[in-house]
């Protein structure tokens, strides 16, 4: 096997890419990593050599996804409201985490990938999105080569009847982005609703941490008179909004007045028209974004 040291900068942003659209989760997913790399080493020093590292990595990150996939499910069924995966940053210092920025990498399909066992979310993701035959994955998964084919046919199906819709234009997804920020800072509830699709829905993850809708909300104006609250009530609170690229697609880090981040929105366009956005402000879902803001303490201020 390659030298570990350089096999550590060559195979780590593929292997964060894996188990990070395993888990939804940036910190589970580095110590996947982390695991990864040690059992690698020890294989290793015992004489184990990989002709091909990166399918390797991938079999040995996959595996531990799975894994830990299958520890984090009771914690996730008995989750306070909506859970939304742990946002990316395209600004993150950290190289590892500059994965590929593909609508596979959003976080309403993360959402979706929930629905999904582990098994299946990671022979989907090996086939859909890393481009592994079957034989491939059935020896990664250690399963037959026809039940993952089994596998594939019932994981696509979940996923069709539920894949989130994008805007195939760049520019088109960036202007519509700017509109929308520029009309939440306003609290503007006809401008925001002009932006949003019939059926938009807005989730919101507080974790049971700090206070966010319990349940998706739907529909234009429904949505836009919450979204222009929020407006409002940030710029009373002295709140900040910049514009970032949150998991491949247009979104916004909002600080509080010292510069902490207190939460991560992001949208997902299509047909010209913003059909969801979703609202993560778990604190302990924000760390690996930097210093963290008291988002209670700040509205207990109002």
């Amino acid at each position: 096997m390659t030298d570990l040291a350089v096999a550590h900068d060559d195979l780590r942003p593929l292997m964060f890419s894996v188990a990070y659209r395993m888990l939804g989760s940036v910190s589970e997913a580095e110590d996947v990593v982390q695991e990864a790399f040690l059992r690698m080493h020890r294989a290793s020093q015992s004489g184990t050599h990989a002709d091909n590292p990166e399918a390797y990595a991938t079999t040995v990150t996959t595996r531990l996804a799975i894994d830990a996939l299958r520890s984090a499910r009771h914690r996730r069924e008995q989750y306070v409201g909506s859970w939304l995966p742990e946002p990316l940053l395209a600004t993150d210092d950290d190289p590892a985490r500059r994965v590929e920025q593909t609508d596979s990498l959003s976080t309403a399909f993360l959402v979706v990938l929930e629905t999904l066992s582990p098994v299946e979310r990671a022979v989907f993701l090996l086939r859909e999105v890393f481009g592994y035959g079957y034989g491939e994955i059935a020896a990664i998964v250690q399963r037959s080569e026809a039940n993952c084919r089994q596998l594939m046919t019932r994981a696509r199906k979940h996923i069709e009847e539920r894949r989130p819709r994008f805007e195939p234009s760049r520019d088109h997804r960036d202007e519509l982005a700017r509109t929308f920020f520029a009309a939440l800072n306003d609290g503007d509830v006809g401008a925001l609703e002009r932006l949003l699709a019939e059926d938009v829905e807005f989730q919101g993850d507080g974790g049971g941490i700090t206070a966010a809708v319990r349940k998706p909300l739907t529909g234009a104006l429904q949505v836009a008179r919450f979204l222009a609250n929020l407006g409002r009530t940030g710029a009373q609170l002295g709140t900040t909004v910049t514009p970032v690229t949150v998991n491949g697609q247009p979104g916004a880090r909002v600080s509080d007045p010292d510069g902490a981040v207190i939460g991560v929105l992001s949208l997902t366009i299509a047909d010209g028209r913003v059909v969801g956005v979703h609202n993560q402000i778990n604190p302990e879902k924000l760390h690996h974004l930097g210093p963290v803001g008291d988002l209670n303490a700040l509205m207990e201020q109002r």
